[in-house]
């Protein structure tokens, strides 16, 4: 009998199967909406993040939908059994999301392997193992990653921290449901919905007090943990379990439902990386996430339940997980494949790439691996046998990637200690034309040099100071003096001073200190110059450099004076950007170097080194030397604040040095990613260690002379 001669109920089965699993009877079809919403918040923000600054309260979105859909689905079984069976729920979920996510994982550990840089094997490798086993938040938490800074080299699977994150909510939520409902009706004799709505009023709301404290005291950290995060998930439970607080009628529901999108969308445009996040700010969008969830109206065409459930609208949503999974992957690598870049065009395309490639992931693995009757068929046992095998598999890919890759980085490394041990001639800022402080007659040309890259760009961000204990990062206020150099108490006393700029000179300071029988002492937090200006921010990291410099004045009265200080620090352009305001933070710094001037100790200081709008190191990956240049006028700012004191402190007689390397950064026009062979910078705005260490004996020279005075 075939479909057209069966039965009406027959053939409508028959296209049911053909079409995969009819979609339950609770299915709220504007819930896939609300995830497009969502989904495309994040990747916009990730593509343009400067069009769409606020975006990453998109997964704040995917929490609240979490914890309302885990919520509803684990009480129905409680309402019909009295039980949850945990065994066959984490075996349905472990199906739903693991097989996409593991072939994503394996991709990276390919891509480890054949397209990004050496410089980023050791975070690759640690943070693709940290999400094949879900701990990838816990794994950015414990490195302080700012998830919200644009500075920072993200890994191939950063993402995957809020992946990791409702893993841990899937594997502890049903046990403290269970848990609660037990005890409710064992313990307190009342009916398991007290227990369940009572536990989950306190988890969420201390959830969401420690979240506030968090964010206010630890925000890199807050970002990423779980307990600042459940009560997010929280809410969508609280809806689950009180459908009262669903409207009834449809002009309700529309209130709702169009507010909480305005809402939502609102605070994707209007929220920055500087605003107070997930803290009390993140209420606003899971409360808008919330309102969305109950307008489940959907019999008018305008209603918004019905507007979320149009077919472009739901696709979205239906492919929104595996679309989230390779946006990242395909924006990290795309700089590093030949020819192809981030460009305007080339961003579209891939934007648009993202989503063929999510449809046939949805199409060819998730579908498929939730049915597949293999383990569909089994006890949930057989699933988790699988679950270990396809982390075994990702395991076994990074591991070859580290395998391969480890020994060239290893060989990268020794051959740049042996170039710095033994300089060509004319390397970086020895080929001029200055020596900080005069032109040199000659600029010094080796044409040995000519082609050379010193580190390669594959190992340039790796290029980096080798004492990481001595920077103060993000809210640390811990002043880290650390010593270098000679123990002799007759020995020169030198400190080097300021942000991570200064940090960027430090290795080559320790050298200087031991080969002149100097001792060194180093004062440095990222992001915080020597200057007495307070921040003008509120929360933790300008309550953090204001600490820390209160501290360093302390330090500074209680030392011996030193017989010399060098400091440095970035261009801040967003509070410089024009004569009067550079003028406004010259005399901070002004203000913070009478401390040692007024002892008599000289300062030496140095002009800022340029700024890129981007990693050169990309563009010496994919292009020629030549064509990685940026324009002077972009790359050098227009008021060096700190150049600005030095003069004005040097006019009126004080022990002040000022080196200016720019002419050697920069011709007239163009500043280029390579000078005299030396690669000069690991990012956008810190040179290499390499870089730094050619400026040695300028720096040597400068500080001999203050010495001396």
């Amino acid at each position: 009998m075939d479909e057209q001669t069966a039965p009406p109920t027959t053939r409508r089965q028959a296209r049911q199967a053909a079409a995969g699993p009819a979609k339950p009877d609770h299915f709220l079809p504007h819930i896939q909406g609300l995830r497009a919403i969502a989904v495309l918040l994040v990747v916009v923000y990730h593509f343009w993040p400067g069009r769409l600054s606020g975006g990453y309260i998109g997964v704040d979105v995917f929490f609240v939908i979490s914890g309302f859909l885990i919520t509803q689905q684990l009480t129905r079984q409680l309402e019909r059994t009295d039980r949850i069976a945990l065994p066959s729920f984490y075996a349905k979920r472990a199906r739903r999301l693991l097989p996409a996510a593991i072939v994503v994982l394996v991709f990276a550990s390919l891509a480890t392997l054949f397209i990004m840089p050496l410089s980023s094997l050791t975070e690759n490798v640690r943070e693709i193992l940290a999400s094949t086993f879900y701990v990838e938040n816990w794994t950015l938490a414990l490195n302080s990653v700012d998830y919200l800074a644009a500075a920072n080299e993200p890994s191939l699977v950063q993402h995957y921290w809020s992946l990791s994150l409702e893993e841990q909510f899937y594997l502890f939520w049903p046990v403290l449901l269970l848990g609660a409902s037990v005890f409710a009706v064992k313990v307190m004799k009342r009916r398991k919905w007290v227990g369940l709505i009572a536990v989950l009023a306190v988890v969420g709301v201390a959830s969401f007090a420690l979240s506030i404290f968090f964010t206010a005291t630890d925000p890199a950290s807050a970002y990423f943990v779980t307990y600042t995060r459940v009560w997010e998930f929280a809410v969508g439970g609280a809806l689950a379990l009180l459908p009262r607080l669903r409207p009834t009628r449809a002009w309700q529901s529309n209130i709702l439902g169009y507010g909480g999108i305005a809402v939502v969308l609102a605070c994707g445009y209007f929220f920055t990386a500087s605003t107070p996040f997930p803290g009390y700010m993140a209420a606003i969008p899971v409360l808008g996430t919330a309102a969305i969830i109950v307008s489940h109206h959907r019999e008018k065409p305008w209603d918004a339940g019905r507007v979320l459930s149009i077919r472009p609208v739901s696709f979205i949503g239906d492919i929104s997980y595996s679309l989230y999974l390779w946006h990242w992957p395909l924006i990290i690598i795309a700089p590093y494949v030949p020819g192809w870049g981030l460009s305007t065009l080339n961003r579209v395309a891939l934007f648009l790439f993202c989503f063929v490639i999510a449809w046939l992931t949805k199409r060819f693995i998730e579908d498929p691996a939730r049915r597949w009757r293999f383990f569909v068929g089994r006890r949930p046992r057989v699933t988790m046998i699988g679950v270990v095998a396809a982390m075994a598999v990702s395991s076994l890919f990074v591991g070859a990637a580290w395998a391969v890759q480890q020994p060239k980085y290893d060989a990268e490394a020794s051959q740049l200690a042996s170039t710095l041990a033994n300089p060509p001639d004319c390397f970086g800022a020895a080929s001029g034309p200055t020596n900080g402080l005069t032109a040199v007659p000659a600029p010094c040309v080796n044409p040995a040099l000519d082609g050379q890259i010193i580190p390669s760009p594959g190992f340039g961000n790796a290029d980096r100071p080798e004492h990481p204990e001595c920077l103060s990062t993000l809210n640390d206020a811990t002043v880290r003096d650390c010593q270098f150099g000679s123990t002799a108490a007759d020995a020169p006393q030198v400190a080097l001073i300021g942000d991570s700029h200064a940090y960027a000179l430090m290795d080559p300071f320790i050298a200087m200190a031991e080969k002149n029988g100097w001792h060194l002492t180093t004062y440095l937090k990222g992001g915080c110059p020597w200057t007495a200006t307070p921040m003008t921010g509120s929360d933790a990291f300008s309550q953090s450099c204001d600490t820390w410099r209160a501290s360093l004045t302390e330090q500074l009265s209680a030392h011996t004076p030193f017989g010399a200080v060098f400091t440095a620090a970035l261009v801040d352009r967003a509070t410089a950007s024009t004569s009067a305001e550079a003028d406004t933070v010259a005399a901070g710094y002004t203000g913070a170097w009478q401390q040692v001037l007024g002892a008599g100790t000289p300062i030496v200081t140095i002009v800022d080194n340029p700024s890129w709008s981007d990693d050169p190191n990309k563009c010496l990956r994919t292009s020629a030397e030549s064509s990685c240049t940026e324009p002077r006028s972009d790359a050098l700012p227009a008021f060096d604040p700190l150049a600005i004191a030095a003069s004005g402190a040097a006019a009126q007689g004080q022990p002040v040095t000022l080196l200016d390397f720019s002419s050697t950064y920069c011709s007239d026009t163009t500043c280029p990613a390579v000078i005299g062979g030396a690669n000069v910078y690991r990012d956008p705005d810190h040179l290499t260690r390499t870089f730094a260490f050619t400026l040695e004996p300028f720096l040597s020279t400068a500080i001999a002379s203050a010495l001396a005075r």
